[in-house]
Parts: structure tokens; sequence; C-alpha cells
């Protein structure tokens, strides 16, 4: 089917004198004063079928002078008057550029649960991308959390489509706030594994693509605006995602997606069918959207001047409406991009996002004078054990000759901060790097506490094989814990793990990979100078087994018949991912979804529902901080649909971050509007289109997925 962006098939004219090079009022795509859409027409009115082309095309749209690509692809120059654009990665800061700030990885903004600082750092990468000549972030990521062994999943934003939704329209306005950068939501849809990503069927349900993985991506466009979309490598129930209708069909006509789709690198599999179901534009140098290829499939009748047009159309668009037009970069890049703000908000991602998973009556720390404290393992220092340091958790492992995505050039190291922050207090500290686990014990042993860290690296193309500590952690941490009952585990990973060793240890700190500023913030946390408010965006298992598709091979990794190039992976789960599965399967998970604790308590009462799902719903309850301190805590509250709609379990419908003093209280109200509920699909189940099931609704409120405060109400 055609796009459903239909614009007047464009004629060129002949071609207008070019305006002076340093004089583009001539030209009426640069009149700021029309539209977007007025000023795209006018361009593609002035332009030849081959101009249209470069639009098609990441490195002929973007260097408008160059003319030969290779491969013998020749293209005239672009009209006048168009801006160099640069495309770079970035869910995580600006990768693979000198000069800017790491943040933590995107997991970790995730458990912030904080929409706020999730816009605060995609505007520092915004800031920072187009001060380093750089004006589209392929960020942010999100997929649907169907498995922990995914390789991304810290680049990725957790299990639940809400969540992961309305945080990455946080990042998405944060990176565009400046009218001159382009944020990208990746990958579009159902890209759930890198084992085989690009030789491997997605095979799910329509219900289910709509409701989890369609969702987050819907959610993310419609509180966002993002200018692009991404299309992911696999393909989706036997088609690639690139060349797949649900381009037109889902993103464009009913989620209603008006930017451009732009392919991953390599994910472009033909030119006509990627053309007619809605590619726009082909990433890094032209293969199978070049001229000679493109006038073959027009002169076959295979494809439109007006597809053409139309995908063109869209590409100018965005660049026009994103600012890209009118704010070039600049001719020289800032050297050091980073400043002591985005540091700032560096440091307020690592704090928030991490999550103290169990405390003991151990944590904070509360040194004395003369009292020491033990650091154990590679990642806590900044010297390398065996090739790993603290710089090997700073930000994702990468596979071609950079060991990082992000340099992390002003990192401060665990350890260090650790030691800074013991000595005003009077203590001292012991380091360890864990190669001996005798000799960590010993260093344990003479210690009053021991914090060890244990570590796990997951990055893209290649899937995590299991979910134990790398390093020989397990055995470390069981030796250190045996040697002094007062051990503290930091754990920087980038997914969930087991933990064998849990019942030893009175605290666990999950802290992710925290960026340049992990060494302050986790120092902070330990310390008690920050109060952990970090929640889980992810279900911890208490082993792979438990997981939704663990020892079904057709699940996953997926089978491939002999003879066959494509895995089949089979979604035959369908609705039950994340904690829907625990729920649905009654598995006690380890760590629940939506779970964290903090060094005061809450306690959650009086729970009222007004509403009947046509109008506002309000979710009014009160909470209580019990503690002796100030803390934050994120309310929760889900929602479990009559029985007749098929759901398997409560969904996630709101939250609230409460911040309260020791002994205040607050009623805290979880306001549902109209719009959200219809925009959300809160209450809506998928059945050949979004309907919402008269019947009993039950409202679930709490601090985590596992609540049993609740109260009812009824859609008739």
């Amino acid at each position: 089917m055609l796009p459903t962006l239909l614009i007047p098939l464009l004629i060129a004219p002949a071609m207008p004198a070019r305006a002076a090079a340093d004089d583009c009022s001539a030209v009426p795509w640069m009149d700021a004063g029309k539209s977007p859409e007025k000023r795209a027409q006018a361009l593609l009115a002035a332009s030849s079928r081959h101009q249209k082309y470069r639009w098609l095309v990441e490195q002929p749209a973007n260097s408008p002078r160059q003319t030969t690509w290779p491969g013998d692809v020749v293209y005239p120059v672009q009209v006048p008057c168009t801006p160099t654009v640069v495309y770079s990665d970035g869910p995580d800061g600006v990768r693979f550029t000198p000069g800017v700030t790491a943040f933590p990885a995107t997991i970790a903004t995730a458990a912030t649960w904080n929409e706020r600082l999730a816009y605060a750092k995609g505007a520092a990468q915004g800031t920072e991308a187009f001060d380093k000549g750089k004006n589209v972030l392929l960020a942010p990521g999100l997929a649907s959390g169907r498995t922990p062994l995914s390789g991304r999943t810290p680049e990725y934003l957790g299990e639940d489509p809400l969540l992961t939704g309305l945080i990455a329209a946080a990042g998405t306005r944060g990176i565009q706030s400046g009218d001159r950068v382009l944020a990208t939501l990746k990958h579009y849809v159902a890209n759930e594994q890198e084992f085989d990503r690009q030789t491997s069927s997605s095979n799910a349900d329509e219900r289910t693509l709509r409701q989890l993985y369609d969702l987050p991506f819907e959610i993310a466009i419609d509180r966002g605006r993002p200018e692009s979309v991404m299309c992911s490598y696999n393909q989706i129930n036997g088609v690639y995602a690139c060349e797949n209708p649900r381009l037109n069909e889902v993103l464009k006509d009913d989620i209603g997606f008006d930017g451009y789709v732009m392919s991953d690198f390599g994910s472009v599999h033909s030119t006509a069918p990627s053309l007619v179901n809605g590619l726009d534009q082909e990433l890094n140098r032209p293969v199978w959207f070049t001229p000679a290829r493109l006038d073959a499939a027009l002169a076959a009748g295979q494809i439109t001047q007006r597809q053409i047009d139309a995908a063109a159309f869209r590409v100018v668009r965005s660049y026009i409406r994103g600012g890209l037009f009118d704010h070039p970069l600049p001719a020289t890049p800032v050297a050091d991009a980073s400043t002591a703000a985005h540091k700032a908000v560096a440091r307020q991602v690592a704090e928030q996002g991490s999550v103290l998973l169990k405390n003991d009556r151990m944590l904070p720390l509360r040194p004395e004078s003369g009292d020491t404290i033990a650091v154990i393992g590679p990642t806590a220092s900044a010297t390398p054990t065996n090739g790993i340091s603290a710089g090997s958790v700073c930000s994702l492992p990468w596979r071609f000759g950079n060991p990082q995505t992000l340099q992390c050039e002003d990192l401060v190291a665990p350890e260090e901060a650790i030691r800074t922050r013991a000595a005003r207090a009077g203590a001292t500290v012991t380091f360890d790097n864990g190669s001996d686990p005798a000799a960590a014990a010993a260093a344990a042993s003479n210690a009053d506490v021991a914090v060890i860290f244990g570590y796990q690296r997951t990055g893209e193309f290649n899937d995590l094989t299991d979910l134990r500590l790398q390093g020989n952690g397990d055995a470390l941490i069981a030796a250190v814990a045996a040697a002094n009952p007062r051990t503290v585990v930091v754990l920087q990973t980038g997914s969930a793990v087991e933990m064998p060793w849990l019942a030893s240890v009175p605290a666990v700190l999950e802290t992710w990979y925290g960026g340049e500023q992990m060494g302050p913030a986790i120092a902070a946390l330990l310390f008690g100078d920050a109060n952990p408010s970090g929640k889980l965006p992810m279900t911890f298992p208490r082993s792979l087994a438990d997981t939704p598709t663990a020892g079904d091979p057709a699940r996953y990794p997926g089978v491939r018949a002999e003879g066959e190039t494509i895995r089949q992976v089979e979604y035959d789960e369908g609705l039950k991912v994340g904690y829907r599965w625990y729920e649905a399967e009654d598995i006690d998970p380890l760590f629940a979804f939506g779970h964290g604790l903090s060094y005061t308590s809450f306690r959650y009462r009086d729970v009222r529902v007004t509403g009947d799902g046509h109008g506002d719903l309000r979710i009014r309850f009160q909470i209580t901080n019990t503690g002796r301190r100030t803390g934050t805590e994120v309310a929760q509250a889900y929602v479990t649909l009559p029985a007749a709609t098929g759901e398997p379990a409560k969904r996630l419908v709101g939250w609230s971050r409460v911040t309260l003093a020791a002994g205040r209280h607050r009623t805290v109200e979880i306001r549902l509007s109209r719009a959200d509920l219809k925009d959300l699909h809160l209450l809506e189940y998928w059945a050949g289109e979004w309907r919402t099931a008269p019947g009993t609704y039950r409202v679930h409120v709490g601090g985590s997925s596992q609540t049993t405060l609740s109260d009812t109400f009824r859609v008739r």
C-alpha cells in the first residue's frame, strides 16, 4: 500500500540561479516564516529526480556537495542551502567521541522512574552532540525485555511498555529541546535478542505485538514526538522489519508517526519492497537505494514517483522541523563539550538509578575513626586487573576496536571515591583486586566492613549465556562473605544476575553501568549522603530457569530448519513477559519489577479509586515515612483487567515519586486523564482494535509489582 502521506507529484522546474554561497535568502526552503511542510515542498519542487534520491540514503542526504560513493554510485550535487548533517549513536551519551560526558547506561535511567531527569539527560546529550558537530542522535533505545540474556538490555529501558515509553518520550523531548538535534527511536520492532539478529524472525500474534512491542514506541511517539524511528534487523513474522508492511500500516497509519523511518546499518534487503512498505532512508552509504536501483524499480513499475517524493518529503520536513536547516553545525567542534552541569546530571542518574536490593541494617555505612573498610574487586579500581577495571563497567562494551561505547575520560573510580569519603570519618580503606579469593577473604577478615564489587559485561552483537557474575564473582563474594559477615555487595551489571550468595550478605546495591560519575555516586549511597530511591525496571529471577523463554529453544534462541537461513523465534509466551510472566505462572522472583529499598521505610494505606474508566481516573492513597530520615518513594499503581479480556496479569498504569521527611505522611493522587487512558491504552486490550471491556477493574498500589493494597472500580 502507499504511504499515508501523499504530497502532490512534484515536477522539477528549471533550476533557479544558485544564491551566493553566504546568502540563502533567495531560496524558499530557507524562509523560516513558512511552515516546514511548505519549505520541504519548495525544496523538492526545485529538485531533479536524482537530487530527491539523495534524501533516501544517509550519506548522500547529509553530505550535499559530495557526488560519488563506492560502487560507482554517482549523484548530482544537491540543491543549494541544504545542511551538512552528522549522525551519532547515543543511548548513553555521544558515542565514540572524545570530550563528552559518559552518562550511566540507559537501564539506569529507567531505574530512576524520573521523567524530569530523563529529560535533563537527553537535553545534555543533545547539547553535547551539537557542540561536537553532530545533529542526529540514534537514541533513545527501547525494547520489551523479553529475555534478560539479550546483549543490549543495558541499552534499553526495561520490561514494561508504559515505563519504557514515558522515559523514552522524556529523553526524546530533551534531545530535541534545543531545536537543532533530532532523536531517533530504535529499533522497531520485536528486536529482543542479539543472537542471529540479522537472520531470525520474531514470530508473534498481533495482540502481543500491539500490547507489548509496538506500545512503547507508540507511547514514546505520542509523548515525545521524535523525528525519526529506526527499523530493526530481524524479520517480523517472516518479513524483514525494514520492508515490513507494519511500517506503513501500524507505525505511520495507526500510531500516526509523521517523521521518517531510517534503517539500521545493513538491515535493508530490497529496493522496491522497502520503499513501498515505508522505509524512507537507508542508513550509511547507498546499497539498495542507489540511483541505478531506484531508476530500475521505477521503470519496472515496482515503485512510483509519488512514493519517492513521499519518502524524500518526510526526511526533508523532519530536518527542517527539527532545526537542522536553520542551525548549521559549528565550523569547529567544541574540544570538551562536557560541562559541570552535565556531570551533575550524570551523577544524579547514577544515584537515583541505583537500586538497593537488600539491606539488613547494614547500610548506610557509619565508620568511626580508626575503622578499616576493605574494598574488593577489579571494577572498583581505575587500575586494570587482567584487563578489567572500573572503566570496563563505565559504559557498554563494544566490538570494533573500542573497549567501550563511551571513553569515560573523566571517570572517578569507586575505590578513589570511597577512600576520600572514608577519610572524612577518620577511617582507612584497603584494596584487593579479587584475583585471589583467599587473599580477598584475608583482606575482608582484617577489616570492619567489606565492600565487594561484582560485575557482568554485556553489550551489542552477543547475548549473555547465563545470568552469573563474571570474573569468578560468585565464588569471590562467597569467600569474602564467609570471612566477614559485614559484607556489602555492589553490583555493576547490565542485566539481572543470579545471587547464590544472597543469604550470606546483609546488603546488595545494584548500580548498573554507572558512567563517569559512578565513584562519587556509589560513595554517596554507601555512606548515606544520598538516600537510595531507584526501582527495578526489570524482574530479577532466582535463576535463568524461571524466565519466560527458558527450556524452550523455539522461544529462545529460536530454531532453524535444516537448509534454512532464518532462525524462527516463537513468541508463544504471548503477553506473559516480565513481571506478567512471574505473576501468571506463580513464580516468586528474586526481586520483583519495581522493587527498591530506601534508608527509611514507607507505609501505604487507604487506597481509593474514583472514576468509571471513561473520564479521569483518580487513584488516591496515603503514604507515611515510618523511618528516621527523609526519603523518596516511587509509588506504583497497577490495574487488573476483567477476566474476559484474557490478560494474564496486572499491568502498570502510573507512578509518583514522593519525597517525605521522617514521620510525615501525604495523600498521593495518581491521576489518569481521559487522554492518558486513551492515548496510552492503560485499560485497553487489542482485539483487532483497541477495546475497553465492561466489568470490574482492580487497582493495586505499592512499592513494587508485588502489591497487596487495592480497590476496584467498574466500567459500564
